[in-house]
């Protein structure tokens, strides 16, 4: 498999960055401890090299009813400026990837998929294209992606804005996106700032061209000691898992569904027009798919010390009636928690169940989702 290395690659090996594999791409796993990395989230603010996800352009008289096609969500009636979680799937209601679109005019759209989905969607999109008016545009090799989450990181990117241009960021709200400029590498340039993330935390991503670097170096030069820290793949697992957020290829693949992933309200069969998977899916919300039969994913929160890893058999009275898609102990909550596909009838919180550890049953309960929930 060829190896990519994003535009960050060499301040990654600056700051002595641990390395590894992910969707192709070679990524900071961790600078020093991803405990300080997950804990600076929770409590001021880390920096994070996304450069590795997708990001496709759809653009044309149809884009928006093209879009209402390709993806399970009504993107047409997304607002300009606002950003939606959504999901492209096969005709057969399995997941292909779960991604965010951004409405950035009348007929044009930001789709970000997942870094190892990045090619496949692309592709999809544009085979999906065939009979509409838009042009999909793979811009994914030319554009990087640097994330600021936790408390401070407004505080710390405005110290990058003309303070006449500061309302564009403090009145941005949660999932909508807007054009900044920001002072970096002696100009002011003009950046897509996004109101989202992946820790469960107040937060931003920039799309930035590939001479990110500078961006980046600018960031990290404007923050206060202790303030912000650059954070890796090992801290945004953990993060995203407190947070209740699916990975794709742990709790999302081709061989499930949304329904059963509890993405149940991010299908839209109320929208008037077909889209692919439609029929398929339409059938599993009448088969009550993830309420009434078959598995859905649910919360385990660690009644003990250890923590049940991806893979390991759920347990009830020592008879197997689930997996577990991701687990590990909590920093900030202090016990274990994991994700996993149960049996219904097992699925309900306060469901008392066992995770099997390597031949030993550990007690773990079913909780509602999130584990951790910010305080805003």
């Amino acid at each position: 498999m060829t190896e990519n290395y994003t535009a960050l690659y060499e301040e990654h090996k600056k700051l002595g960055a641990s390395f590894t594999d992910f969707g192709g791409w070679q990524m900071p796993l961790k600078y020093s401890s991803e405990l300080a990395e997950h804990h600076a989230v929770r409590q001021s603010a880390g920096l994070f090299d996304l450069s590795h996800m997708g990001e496709v352009w759809v653009s044309g008289p149809d884009a928006a009813a093209f879009l209402d096609y390709a993806l399970v969500g009504k993107i047409s009636a997304m607002s300009i400026g606002k950003a939606k979680y959504s999901l492209i799937c096969q005709e057969d209601g399995g997941i292909i990837d779960d991604l965010i679109t951004y409405r950035r005019g009348d007929s044009k759209f930001l789709v970000v998929p997942n870094a190892g989905n990045a090619k496949v969607v692309a592709e999809a999109l544009a085979q999906r294209a065939a009979n509409f008016d838009v042009v999909v545009e793979d811009a994914s090799a030319a554009t990087s992606l640097i994330a600021v989450q936790g408390p401070k990181a407004e505080e710390i990117l405005l110290r990058l804005v003309p303070a006449e241009q500061h309302a564009l960021v403090t009145e941005l709200k949660y999932y909508a996106a807007v054009e900044v400029p920001f002072t970096f590498a002696g100009s002011i340039t003009e950046l897509l700032l996004a109101r989202t993330g992946y820790t469960g935390e107040d937060g931003f991503e920039i799309f930035v061209d590939n001479d990110a670097a500078a961006l980046w170096q600018a960031i990290a030069a404007v923050a206060q000691d202790g303030e912000l820290i650059p954070a890796g793949l090992a801290s945004r697992d953990s993060l995203r898992l407190e947070a209740g957020m699916p990975l794709y290829g742990n709790e999302l693949s081709r061989e499930g569904n949304p329904f059963s992933a509890g993405l149940g309200p991010v299908v839209s069969l109320a929208k008037e027009s077909d889209f692919v998977g439609r029929a398929a899916l339409e059938a599993l919300k009448a088969e009550g798919a993830g309420s009434t039969s078959g598995r859905k994913l649910v919360g385990l929160k660690g009644l003990g010390r250890r923590a049940g890893r991806s893979h390991y058999p759920v347990l009830k009275d020592g008879v197997v009636v689930g997996e577990v898609t991701s687990g590990q102990p909590s920093p900030t909550l202090g016990y274990p928690v994991a994700l996993a596909y149960v049996d219904v009838e097992h699925a309900e919180p306060g469901t008392a169940l066992d995770v099997d550890l390597r031949g030993k049953a550990e007690p773990f309960e079913v909780v509602a989702l999130p584990f951790y929930k910010r305080v805003k």
